[in-house]
């Protein structure tokens, strides 16, 4: 029965990500990340350029010109090739920040009888959200770690970790929503399994680009039908 539900709520989920709430989510979160990352670079371009200024004096050559320009692109590419493996993590992290929205479109849609809820306020959003961004960035490390000294093993444990940790906070996310912090972490234990079922499958995804990008909003919509499902069954 567990399994069923997790996939009823997913399939609900997929059907629905056309929906303009989840992609302004979306929008938002990619938005937010580019303007990070091009802002970071944009001072790592500048803080070059203070510290070196407009000319070195280097042994043999003597006074050169162009080395804040040279090291200034070296920056640019570094921040380039740096965003490839950076953009999942904190697209995800801003993304995060709005999954209450997501969340809100699905009940809107699916659960129209239940009485409006009030979000939380933007402070425990952005809070929640950078939390769940570096327990996310801690285990992947752990993971990677471990995949370096089993190999066979890394995938398996990136699966199990990252699905533990994906289905315990877009869970409590869900859950807090009507049953508050105290409720839904006493949902999450009595439904521990069927959750970290539902977080795995969410974390197939991760390892596909660019499909990575949607889990937050898919997570949060699949996890807000299974809360919803679980509340029905068990109460």
């Amino acid at each position: 029965m567990g399994i069923g539900m997790i996939f009823t709520s997913f399939l609900k989920a997929l059907g629905q990500i056309g929906d303009r709430r989840f992609r302004k989510v979306f929008w938002r979160g990619i938005g937010l990340t580019l303007g990070l990352l091009a802002a970071i670079t944009a001072v790592l371009v500048w803080g070059v350029g203070w510290m070196v200024g407009d000319a070195v004096t280097l042994p043999l050559l003597g006074e050169v010109q162009w080395v804040d320009n040279v090291l200034s692109w070296a920056f640019v590419a570094l921040m380039i090739g740096l965003s490839v493996f950076l953009m999942v993590p904190v697209a995800s992290a801003f993304v995060s920040m709005f999954l209450d929205e997501v969340a809100d479109a699905v009940e809107d849609r699916h659960y129209p009888t239940l009485p409006k809820v009030k979000g939380p306020p933007l402070s425990d959003e952005i809070r929640d959200g950078l939390a769940a961004f570096g327990v996310l960035i801690v285990a992947n490390i752990v993971a990677l770690v471990l995949t370096m000294i089993l190999p066979i093993a890394g995938l398996p444990v990136f699966f199990a970790l990252n699905g533990f940790l994906l289905g315990r906070e877009y869970f409590t996310l869900a859950a807090m929503r009507r049953e508050g912090r105290t409720g839904a972490k006493a949902m999450r234990r009595k439904h521990g399994a069927v959750i970290w079922a539902a977080g795995v499958l969410m974390a197939l995804p991760l390892i596909v680009p660019i499909l990575n990008l949607i889990v937050p909003i898919i997570g949060a919509a699949t996890f807000t039908h299974l809360y919803h499902r679980l509340k029905a069954k068990h109460g």
